[in-house]
């Protein structure tokens, strides 16, 4: 056989020959795999999707220049949705290099540490990345009466020019993600996301001023402001704000179940954790419970909100996206990041403890309720442990899946996913068409418990929400969650969402940092599908002659006429009819259980469509779920009479099949 040939199988030979061999440019092989780089792609409507880290990714560089003190305010316009420009007024990327820095791989100023001792991104990859990734990209470098100005398109070079200008110094970047269907398509800019990003850059650079589409974010005090802003419930003592050389920490407890963590590294919110979240964990628990001298490192740290941050030099992140710390130095010779840590809080935690006699008391009420409900539950835990443990062999409620979020070196794990189903015959649907290495399914046995206002005794006592618990595996918190996204999956009718409000209910209760750090979602699904019906009778008028095949092929080519079309409201599906012309065929999906299982696979696959269940300061969370899954039946009785419509039935679709 000749060596330029492999055999591929038993009768099939392709070619391999020298021809087969290619070297791809920084910029084509950003275009190529651009989940190596930026991560996922999506269309903007989950904070994880890549145009929010193309986003990142130039403001990181304008951070950089603030931490430098060239710099104390960054102007960010976004137009559209779906052009950004960003403009500081640091010291402007050097104009002789300005070309390479933003369009060749592995070209920086960041990699000896001189210039820039506690960056963000060192690999001189980033803005690249958003160069290649955009129709059009803009920089203008701005030093000592000189402006360079380039313009890309698809990461190629357009046009470079250089003038006199009396602009302040600075660099302006402006880029419009490339909305080609493998990139971004359909993408838009979310405002609510942007403006979050925008609050925690602010936060850990007290002082910075970020001008937003002409509204001004600020903050005067750190990780103070940021758990004020973040918390739903009120907390129990005024919040312990402190910081050193490279560290800042704040926290306090609230009466809410869990632990809830913020963390930062250089400025980058490492919303996956890592090595100086785990120290921190570690050592606040150690130092109250040293301070007190008893109490177990769990009761301590039930409740607590926290936050932390840190400057590192040469940080490692386990990816690209930066979202989880992997280093365990402070710098390339310097002491640990566990070290260091546990170093500033025994002293800065030990002495704010003994000087403030109030926060104390009101400390070890806290930890001593959380210790008498843990011994109050103690046996049913264990029972109920031993059992999620049988169950797990054998788990009739679970379908799993093969790659979970906590799989720490698995690249598909934010991919993982579980449905949380009403019914066998809506995860039947689901079950055989879903994608078995990222979806699991967990079913439910139909209606759940209203938890409002129960113990955590509950979790364990209640089969089915001790199964969820397990199955997640988020009773000792969310640093074994096995699936990145939870999804409510019930069935567009007053059942369902009823359904679906006993489960957030539940997890509002007992685990609220899992929809705070946005892992909990619902499934939207058709409520309608609409076909073009006059298609579909001339399909059925197809004469079969004697020769069978001649007969699927007039069936099938009559079949690529045939328009079907999904929607999921009122509005979409009547442009559906008036798109596809008079009198089609309607048919109304009453539950999830009669969506076919291939039809189910195109809802559940890459255009799934997820709404994120989000937890703001103004929800008044305690409130809400007080009127509306508490007590006050007669209250919310009148309510519902008051606001009662009713609609005039309509008379019912004709059913094609």
């Amino acid at each position: 056989m000749n060596d330029d040939n492999i055999i591929i199988g038993q009768n099939q030979e392709v070619d391999y020959g020298d021809d087969n061999i290619r070297t791809l440019t920084g910029t084509e092989h950003i275009r190529l795999r651009p989940g190596m780089y930026i991560g996922r792609l999506g269309d903007g409507s989950l904070p994880e999707d890549g145009i929010y880290v193309l986003l990142k990714e130039v403001i990181d560089n304008s951070i950089d220049e603030f931490k430098m003190k060239a710099g104390d305010r960054i102007e960010i316009t976004v137009e559209d949705n779906l052009r950004v420009s960003v403009r500081d007024y640091g010291r402007g990327i050097p104009q002789g290099k300005m070309i390479e820095a933003v369009s060749v791989l592995n070209t920086g100023g960041k990699y000896d540490s001189k210039a820039f001792k506690k960056s963000i991104g060192l690999n001189g990859v980033g803005v690249k990345a958003v160069n290649a990734l955009s129709t059009h990209f803009e920089v203008h470098s701005y030093r000592e009466g000189k402006v360079r100005k380039a313009v890309f398109e698809r990461g190629k070079l357009v046009s470079d020019v250089t003038e006199d200008t009396q602009d302040e110094n600075g660099t302006y970047i402006y880029f419009e993600p490339d909305n080609d269907p493998k990139l971004f398509k359909d993408y838009l800019f979310h405002d609510d996301i942007v403006e979050n990003m925008l609050r925690n850059y602010t936060y850990l650079n007290t002082g910075l001023a970020i001008m937003y589409n002409g509204r001004r974010i600020l903050s005067r005090h750190g990780l103070e402001d940021l758990l004020k802003d973040r918390m739903t419930t009120d907390s129990l003592y005024p919040i312990i704000h402190l910081q050193g050389d490279d560290i800042e920490i704040a926290f306090t407890h609230a009466n809410q179940y869990g632990e809830e963590y913020y963390s930062f590294v250089n400025g980058q919110h490492t919303t996956q954790g890592g090595t100086h979240q785990s120290a921190f964990k570690e050592h606040i628990a150690r130092t109250i419970k040293e301070f007190f001298g008893k109490y177990e490192y769990g009761d301590i740290r039930t409740g607590i909100v926290a936050a932390i941050a840190i400057n590192v030099e040469e940080p490692v992140f386990e990816s690209q996206t930066k979202i989880k710390l992997g280093s365990t130095q402070m710098a390339p010779d310097g002491e640990t990041i566990n070290k260091y840590v546990g170093d500033f809080i025994k002293q800065q935690v030990d002495n704010y403890l003994h000087i403030h006699s109030d926060v104390v008391e009101v400390l070890e009420n806290k930890i001593k309720e959380s210790e008498r409900d843990r011994k109050a539950i103690a046996g049913v835990t264990k029972l109920a442990r031993e059992r999620a443990k049988k169950a797990n062999l054998h788990n009739r409620k679970l379908r799993d899946c093969r790659i979970h979020f906590s799989d720490t070196k698995d690249d598909r794990k934010e991919e993982s996913c579980i449905f949380i189903t009403e019914g066998d015959s809506a995860s039947g649907s689901i079950t055989k068409s879903r994608d078995v290495n990222t979806q699991a399914v967990f079913s439910l046995r139909g209606k759940p418990l209203n938890t409002y206002g129960l113990t955590k005794k509950v979790v364990y006592e209640n089969e089915e929400f001790n199964l969820l618990q397990a199955a997640l595996d988020i009773e000792e918190g969310l640093d074994t969650l096995r699936y990145n996204k939870v999804i409510v999956a019930t069935d567009a009718d007053v059942d369902g969402m009823h359904i679906r409000l006993l489960i957030i209910t539940f997890f509002l209760q007992f685990f609220p940092e899992l929809i705070k750090k946005g892992h909990v979602y619902v499934l939207q699904t058709p409520l309608f599908r609409v076909r073009n019906r006059r298609t579909k009778i001339r399909k059925k008028q197809v004469i079969a002659d004697e020769d069978t095949k001649q007969s699927t092929l007039n069936t099938q080519q009559k079949k690529s006429d045939f328009i079907t079309r999904y929607c999921y409201s009122e509005e979409e599906r009547l442009k559906a009819i008036a798109d596809l012309g008079p009198d089609p065929e309607i048919t109304r999906f009453k539950g999830l259980g009669e969506i076919s299982p291939e039809e189910f696979a195109g809802f559940i696959g890459p255009d799934i469509r997820l709404e994120q269940v989000t937890l703001h300061k103004t929800d008044q969370v305690q409130k809400l779920l007080e009127y509306y899954m508490g007590k006050n039946t007669m209250e919310r009785q009148n309510f519902i009479i008051d606001n009662l419509v009713i609609e005039e039935d309509r008379p019912e679709e004709d059913q094609y099949e």
